[in-house]
């Protein structure tokens, strides 16, 4: 139940509303006669945007000509619509900013339903700009005509339809706004060719008027005071750190949050790098494929904090059995999620950086109350936990390389300043789990949608908003094949991305369950792409014919002289085709569905602890 706003509350949301008054004030202009398309450069020009992914088309072309002009805004003109979005995303991954992506009507936007559903999952703060038929044609099944408001109304924050120019710098005001407080997501703006061709007059807002939209952002003092009492007595506690502590930019407080609490603490998929990895009380990432002493860890506790996570079933595995003696503090800045899939003690709706902030201080008071907890016994039972269940692997006997080998080798040459954009798939999970993250926004994938082909354009969007950044997309041979005409895009925009294809010519994810599951038949996994005499297509060739550099890497001798050329070259993106063994699984496991006491270390090999315990 959501308590009652006090009145710092209430005098926090006065003072945020102000701000944005006074910034809107700040940034206002004389109006002046422009048309729709002009107001809608304008409009991107003041709220701040730097960069837009896009390709134009009818409906939205009469914004192409200013935009030409503009000397705010780079136009990076993308090979396909969801290459924009997923772009956009990210560039606001890598940058905190909001990203942007441009399309036409009909095809154009339905071609951004899946980046926007991707953003959705992931809070991720995106604006989409979509062209739409003339407003006098709207319903009458146009040409091109295709109602993009109603198709991405479930999977975006909000959805504008704009028919009227003198409303386009409002609205490109407010959905920067949305996309940008609150739980971050996605933003659509339709807009009408006729508002685009029509004259307006271009004034920017001094005041945005969202009637029942107040993100609360300060916590209940009451709820943090009952939080520290449990953190400050628990004897098995757990601090479960999702994606929302990197959007909120809470990590360096999270980070005093964990040495003062000395808890262990578990990094989400989404939220790997903001806990360092070299950090003694980080356990890694709990879940499907997570760590043994995350998932032990969350199953063995008598208290959860949860910190912007979201107990999403990849993480719970079955969910009647997951935690089943730990009371839950649930602290997030979407009240939508606490109590949605676990029952919560304590419940906490605010910004992760507010809510951390107030907490230290109380926290301290109760260590000065009650004394530090004993922790002693539960560190002993964790650190056997890593001590006989360390990530690994075992070298493949096919002849083929390790794929952890690579990725892993990858990790420790690199750095953990550059910044890291996976697919979706083993390539994935080998990823977050063998590279050692240790600062936030390093990371970056596609991790509540699960979206193939997210890879590429996510880590050129990465690079065109961090471009002294050393970006590295991590990507398998069937994830490349989605979305690999992005190279393009990099090459001749001077993106020069670095790509590893983890290429086991399969749909490498799939072909696991195959063998697991199915009895080893492997129905429509093979790709052809790297094993035997065919590699339809031959990335080297692919890679040149886009012009990149292309390297072949088949033996582990030539994994770190790949790396190292691959790092030395800058002037144009590098490709670099690890033909890596088919036959690799990903370790730790645990089966859809089933509860998190039965993970299995490797292939039919259980870790043996006392359930009851």
């Amino acid at each position: 139940m959501t308590a009652t706003p006090t009145p710092a509350q209430l005098a926090a949301r006065a003072e945020a509303r102000e701000q944005v008054r006074a910034d809107l004030r700040a940034k206002a202009v004389t109006a002046e006669e422009v048309t729709g398309a002009e107001s809608i450069v304008r409009s991107l020009e003041e709220v701040g945007a730097d960069t837009v992914f896009g390709i134009p088309g009818g409906a939205i072309l009469p914004a192409y000509d200013p935009l030409m002009d503009s000397k705010r805004l780079r136009h990076i003109l993308v090979r396909h619509e969801q290459g924009g979005g997923h772009a956009a995303s990210g560039y606001a991954h890598a940058t905190g900013r909001v990203g942007v992506t441009m399309a036409t009507s009909g095809p154009g936007a339905t071609n951004l339903v899946t980046p926007l559903a991707d953003a959705h999952m992931d809070s991720i703060p995106m604006v989409a700009i979509t062209g739409q038929v003339g407003a006098a044609s709207i319903g009458t099944d146009a040409f091109q005509e295709a109602d993009i408001v109603g198709i991405t109304m479930p999977i975006t924050k909000h959805s504008f339809l704009v028919t009227d120019p003198d409303e386009i710098p409002r609205t490109v005001a407010e959905a920067f706004h949305i996309a940008s407080t609150g739980r971050p997501g996605p933003v659509l703006i339709d807009i009408a060719k006729s508002a685009m061709q029509a004259n307006t007059t271009f004034s920017w807002p001094q005041d945005l008027q969202l009637p029942g939209y107040h993100p609360v952002t300060k916590p209940h003092a009451k709820q943090i005071r009952e939080a520290a009492k449990l953190l400050a007595t628990a004897r098995r506690p757990v601090l479960y750190v999702g994606g929302g502590v990197v959007r909120s930019g809470a990590s360096e407080l999270l980070r005093k949050l964990v040495d003062l609490s000395g808890a262990p603490v578990v990094t989400t998929l989404m939220a790997r790098g903001a806990v360092p990895d070299s950090h003694p009380q980080n356990l890694g990432m709990p879940g499907m494929h997570g760590t043994v002493p995350a998932v032990a860890a969350l199953q063995k506790a008598d208290l959860i904090f949860a910190l912007g996570a979201r107990f999403d079933d990849r993480v719970t595995g079955k969910l009647s059995s997951f935690a089943p003696r730990a009371a839950i503090i649930h602290a997030d800045i979407d009240p939508a999620e606490i109590g949605k899939n676990r029952a919560v003690d304590v419940p906490i709706v605010g910004d992760l950086r507010e809510v951390i902030a107030d907490l230290l201080p109380e926290l301290a008071k109760e260590h000065e109350t009650v004394g530090k907890p004993d922790l002693e016994g539960w560190w002993r039972q964790v650190d056997g936990w890593r001590e006989t269940y360390p990530l690994g692997y075992t070298e493949p006997d096919d002849g083929h390389l390790a794929p952890q080998r690579v990725i892993q080798r990858l990790g420790e040459l690199v750095g953990p300043d550059a910044i890291y954009a996976g697919g979706v798939g083993q390539h994935q999970m080998w990823a977050a789990q063998f590279i050692k993250y240790e600062k936030p926004r390093t990371w970056i994938n596609s991790g509540g949608l699960g979206t193939m082909g997210y890879s590429v354009p996510a880590a050129m969007g990465a690079k065109a908003g961090r471009p002294d950044a050393e970006v590295w997309a991590i990507d398998g041979d069937g994830c490349f094949q989605m979305t690999n005409q992005e190279l393009a895009t990099c090459t001749i925009n001077d993106i020069p991305i670095k790509v590893a294809v983890i290429n086991n010519s399969s749909l490498g994810m799939v072909r696991q369950w195959q063998t697991l599951f199915y009895n080893e038949r492997y129905s429509n996994t093979d790709l052809h792409t790297g094993h035997g005499t065919a590699r339809v297509p031959d990335f080297v060739k692919l890679a040149e014919a886009y012009g990149c550099e292309g390297i072949r890497v088949e033996s582990p001798s030539e994994v770190d002289d790949a790396i190292k050329r691959a790092r030395e070259i800058d002037d144009r993106p590098v490709v670099v085709d690890f033909t890596v063994s088919r036959d690799a699984m990903v370790w730790p496991m645990v089966a859809a569905g089933v509860s998190n006491d039965d993970i299995q270390y490797a292939r039919g090999i259980s870790p043996s602890w006392d359930r009851e315990d």
